[in-house]
């Protein structure tokens, strides 16, 4: 999946690494508990909640790679349904905008084994309105200034 946004790599990258904005962009976060003041550095975690009140997990999610500004691999926890490997990639296009790549795939748990059709529109609806809530929080920083 992925969505040019009319910002430069190091804008939208400046939103990833915010770990304090996760729940405003990643589709399904409810809540970010806490941010360890080192985020996004390798090791580095966010612990969010996911899903509705009153049945939403805590967990936590830990950057796995980072390449300022143009790479942020994360390793995200949801158990007990497991946890998923999502990179972002950013290129810059043309005259300051970004070319944003997400790729999401379960790596442990339950949810490793439902790989389906709807299992994959699903998240693949997910990772768009994602890209949409990060395109519209870096344009408004980038129109901020």
């Amino acid at each position: 999946m992925e969505k040019v946004i009319d910002a430069p790599p190091q804008q939208v990258f400046n939103v990833l690494a915010d770990g304090w904005t996760y729940s405003d962009w990643v589709v399904g976060t409810a809540h970010v508990r806490q941010v360890d003041d080192a985020w996004p550095r390798v090791g580095s975690q966010l612990h969010h909640r996911a899903g509705p009140w009153p049945f939403s997990l805590q967990d936590s999610s830990t950057v796995l790679a980072c390449e300022p500004p143009h790479k942020l691999v994360i390793r995200a926890g949801l158990w007990p349904a497991g946890e998923a490997i999502v990179v972002f990639t950013l290129e810059p296009v043309g005259q300051g905008a970004t070319r944003v790549r997400i790729a999401e795939d379960f790596a442990a748990g339950p949810l490793r084994w439902v790989r389906n059709k709807l299992n994959d529109l699903v998240l693949h609806q997910r990772n768009k309105e994602t890209l949409n809530r990060l395109s519209d929080i870096a344009t408004r920083q980038k129109d901020d200034r």
